[in-house]
């Protein structure tokens, strides 16, 4: 078994070998980023008739995509309930409305197409362990079936963990992430449209057309779409309108005894959701464990208390791997879809899904494509990214921010509390050298990687995840690998080298 920082997705599937940019390329639409929202709205808008070219800095399906639970669901915890207090039963209505459409999408797509993922229709539950949360439980189930949704409450279930009751959505699904999304690529490379990997976008030019400068050439396009998880691009300030959440994943190969019919997710922290996919050597666990803003928790203890928990519950044959995950969560937890700023029709967005992107995402590419062609949706407002909510989730949203001042000021100040020499392979740290602190990592052979601890979109010093292997900013969600490059932004440019001497 793996046992290491890759996802059981990406594990199990080739890796795509698309090429990079090698000359100028014009097309109607540039898409940035190849997760599931760049994917999705990249194969809507060719089978429209545009041209596209869909660029990823990295590999495709491997960032966010390729971490996911892959709960495709209109269940997200207890939102319903919240959606009505802070907007009305209307909106509640239409967002479970609108990520019901996404999942149906997803089923007739893998269905049109003949794509062998592993979906397969499932219950999703949202339970508490506690009885004292099954008030709000309830009142949540009582709310979602008020809107129409397929749902209902329930307090036996057969399962091997605590459990007091829960909302049951039906007719539910789950799949493999990645078959799904290649499948999708290889109907977007071709016929006047592009694929581009390993081409990383520095910056993009407004105007008619667009210009879109990678580090290998530039694409011009009438419209752009900024798909990177969060917008790489600073403008309409998407980085202080939602916050970076982790937690951590596993995957541990189970025996059949273990197998129970449905996806769940805790109330009570730390999460716990389980869900199973059937693999070529078995029953294949899927869980998450301990949330946290980016940079503020402890990864590695997170892992090893969620494999403990699934230990306990679960008839476990061998543990495959584990690995943590990143999405942003918006301040009144409803995504941002649309235009990057309301004066301008030539950049679009789409992030802040709150760890629920695979109907959020598909849901994206449906809105964009549309306005895209200026064809009316249904749910475009309900999401549009240029709205102004200022008192929905003010208080979680303040305190964020306040950690993102602290963290600015505080990693200035903090010296670095290892010797380079005490770090074991494997280990990371922020050491001290004459230089001052450094972001150093010594590999398994026993070689040494050091890069500065600086994160290069805003200045904050980043923290060591030894799970994932990377450096994470605990201020605006960043991640760099071992040599410092971009794994997430929203920084564009690499840490810079240092030296330990």
């Amino acid at each position: 078994m793996a046992h290491d920082s890759r996802s059981y997705w990406i594990d199990t599937t080739p890796p795509s070998s698309y090429r990079s940019l090698q000359q100028d390329v014009k097309v109607d639409v540039a898409v940035i980023g190849a997760g599931i929202v760049g994917i999705t709205t990249a194969f809507l808008l060719k089978r429209a008739g545009l041209s596209v070219a869909l660029v990823e800095a990295r590999r495709a399906a491997e960032q966010v995509s390729g971490l996911t639970t892959a709960k495709v669901t209109s269940l997200h915890g207890l939102i319903y309930a919240d959606l009505v207090r802070n907007f009305g039963e209307e909106t509640a209505a239409a967002y479970g409305r609108s990520n019901e459409a996404a999942l149906a999408k997803i089923a007739g797509l893998v269905s049109e197409l003949g794509i062998d993922c592993g979906f397969e229709r499932s219950p999703a539950y949202t339970f508490c362990m506690d009885a004292a949360n099954l008030d709000a439980v309830r009142g949540e189930a009582d709310t979602a079936l008020r809107l129409g949704l397929p749902a209902s409450f329930v307090d036996q279930l057969p399962v091997p963990f605590p459990f007091a009751g829960a909302v049951r959505f039906d007719n539910q699904a789950q799949f493999h992430p990645r078959l799904y999304l290649l499948r999708l690529l290889r109907e977007i490379d071709g016929g006047g449209s592009h694929v581009f990997e390993n081409t990383r976008v520095t910056d993009v030019q407004e105007g008619q057309p667009c210009r879109v400068e990678t580090r290998a050439g530039t694409l011009q396009a009438g419209r752009v779409i900024v798909a990177t998880n969060l917008p790489f691009l600073d403008r309409g300030g998407f980085f202080a309108l939602a916050y970076p959440y982790a937690h951590v994943a596993m995957a541990a190969l189970v025996e059949p005894e273990s197998v129970v019919e449905g996806m769940f997710i805790s109330v009570e922290e730390p999460t716990r959701s389980v869900r199973f996919h059937s693999g070529p050597d078995g029953p294949v666990l899927i869980a998450t464990g301990a949330g946290f803003k980016t940079g503020h928790g402890n990864p590695e203890a997170a892992a090893a208390d969620l494999e403990a928990w699934v230990s306990r519950h679960f008839r476990v044959r061998a543990v495959h791997s584990r690995w943590s995950n990143e999405d942003f969560v918006s301040k009144d937890r409803v995504p941002f879809i649309g235009r990057m700023r309301s004066a301008s029709d030539a950049l679009w967005t789409a992030t802040a899904f709150g760890a629920w992107g695979m109907t959020g995402g598909t849901l994206a590419g449906m809105i964009l494509s549309d306005l895209i062609r200026g064809e009316p949706n249904p749910w475009a407002s309900i999401y549009d990214s240029t709205r102004i909510a200022a008192t929905k989730g003010a208080s979680t949203f303040l305190s964020e921010n306040l950690d993102v001042a602290k963290e600015w000021v505080g990693g200035h100040l903090t010296p670095g509390e290892r010797a380079a020499a005490d770090l074991r392979p494997g280990e990371g740290a922020i050491v001290t050298a004459a230089s001052g602190k450094v972001a150093a990592y010594c590999d398994e052979k026993g070689k040494m990687h050091a890069v500065s601890v600086t994160c290069t979109h805003m200045g904050c010093t980043v923290v060591w995840n030894g799970l994932s292997k990377v450096w994470d900013c605990p201020c605006h969600g960043s991640r760099f690998d071992i040599d410092g490059e971009v794994v997430f932004g929203p920084a564009i440019d690499p840490l810079a080298p240092a030296s330990l001497s």
